[in-house]
């Protein structure tokens, strides 16, 4: 089940004091959709908290457009409206790699070359 909430956040934030506008409007939002979706497993999303954050702790935003996803379990997703959506991560298969040291063929010899160092000669001083 899918829905889409504008959830006033104002009411509830002020009525804490200012330096814990930014936590309560996270509860606000948690029993919102709690009592709207009639579910306790509440979860927020990335984008969601980053809204309310995003102006520090002392003034959150007064409303906020979120769309809630209730899955079979019963949990509650909460993501901001238009905010790309998580994909499951796929499990990856651990393949054993082999690997063989390259080695040059018997027989051949690396040939280095060995520069020869030339001093320098300084001017004669008069």
């Amino acid at each position: 089940m899918e829905r889409t909430y504008n959830v006033p956040l104002r009411r509830e934030f002020q009525k804490v004091p200012r330096y814990k506008r930014a936590k309560r409007a996270v509860t606000a939002l948690r029993e919102f959709i709690s009592k709207h979706m009639k579910s306790d497993k509440v979860k927020l999303g990335e984008y969601v908290n980053r809204e309310i954050w995003k102006r520090g702790i002392k003034n959150p935003p007064h409303h906020v457009k979120v769309t809630a996803v209730k899955d079979e379990e019963g949990v509650v997703t909460v993501e901001l409206v238009g905010a790309p959506k998580k994909r499951a991560k796929e499990k990856k298969i651990k393949t054993k790699l082999i690997s063989k040291k390259e080695e040059a063929p018997e027989g051949v010899e690396e040939k280095i070359e060995k520069e020869e160092v030339k001093p320098k000669e300084e001017p004669k001083k008069e």
